[in-house]
């Protein structure tokens, strides 16, 4: 188990590596020019020189890469053109808002998907599996954004019953698990779960009717073992390719919620990253995208490590 997990970890090295020059290069050849964000349309052409210098956009990109990815090991990200604040500052606050906001979107999503999609295979053919796929259907093709302006509209303006925008009263951004905080939470949340909400009960309703379909099944119902006993050896023998895609979906929400956070105004990282892209602040881009992009292939690593743990012949393989 050593070697496989070492053997991942060098082989995680490379691809991170690469995201990050992938990282770097998009927000380059992006359309406009950060300076702008800095100095006003009229400054004369020595200041805009001058400025560019400080900031090291005058040199090769080759050498503005170094650059930055050496102060990226040294867990340096820059500073902000648009504020001046460290990159780090401002992330550290972010991160933390989106992970609770993915975090609490993947628990609705995957517990309610792997009920429905258990409920599904189990009673396939019947109208509980029709509602689940039609429910996963639906999921799945519903607008992020237009189901949060619906569920704003309804239960914000209509009903009053919880807040529309911010993370917290005052529009506080500091986090607090009580419910002056988490009435704020439930809407966002809901929103960016219906997605793998969807995936997840498509995802377990398949794998579930395939395993109920296998010789193993049939044996242990010809031994008398019990409708619980059976659940039991069906839900692990599917749980390693469950997991994988529970993985993707995790990722998706950290890295696909700038839509559901835009909408809402929740200070996370897609929050932070739409308003870097409309100031063309580069040091925000890059490193929210970088810190996004090696979220995930932590999360791979770490997925790869479960389904390794789980199904030891994966390992041998």
């Amino acid at each position: 188990m050593l070697t496989y997990l070492l053997r991942r970890v060098l082989y995680a090295v490379p691809i991170a590596l690469a995201v990050g020059l992938v990282c770097f290069m998009l927000v380059q050849i992006a359309p406009g020019d950060p300076i702008n964000a800095i100095v006003p349309g009229d400054a004369p052409r020595e200041v805009v020189e001058q400025v560019r210098r400080d900031y090291g956009l005058d040199k090769p990109l080759y050498v503005q890469f170094g650059l930055w990815l050496l102060k990226v090991l040294q867990g340096d990200l820059g500073r902000s053109l648009a504020t001046g604040r460290p990159v780090t500052a401002d992330l550290y606050s972010a991160v933390g808002n989106t992970l609770t906001l993915a975090f609490c979107a993947a628990m609705i999503g995957f517990v309610l998907g792997s009920i429905l999609g258990t409920v599904a295979a189990v009673f396939r053919g019947t109208i509980l599996d029709k509602v689940a796929v039609g429910f996963s259907a639906a999921g799945v093709s519903v607008p992020h954004y237009w189901l949060g302006m619906v569920l704003v509209i309804v239960f914000s303006v209509t009903l009053g019953w919880l807040p529309a925008m911010g993370a917290g009263p005052g529009g506080s951004g500091a986090w607090a698990w009580n419910w002056a905080h988490m009435q704020f939470l439930v809407l966002p949340a809901v929103t960016l779960s219906v997605i793998p909400l969807g995936v997840i009960t498509r995802t377990v309703r398949g794998v579930v009717m395939e395993m109920l379909n296998q010789d193993f099944v049939t044996t242990l119902r010809g031994k008398g073992l019990r409708r619980g006993g059976i659940a039991r050896h069906v839900l692990k023998n599917a749980a390693p390719g469950v997991l994988a895609v529970m993985g993707l979906q995790l990722g998706y929400l950290m890295g696909g919620s700038i839509l559901v956070e835009t909408v809402f105004s929740w200070p996370g990282t897609g929050f932070l990253l739409n308003s870097a892209i409309f100031q063309r602040d580069l040091p925000v881009l890059q490193g929210t995208i970088l810190v996004l992009a090696l979220f995930f292939v932590a999360l791979n690593l770490v997925v790869d490590l479960l389904q390794t743990a789980l199904d030891p012949r994966i390992r041998r393989a």
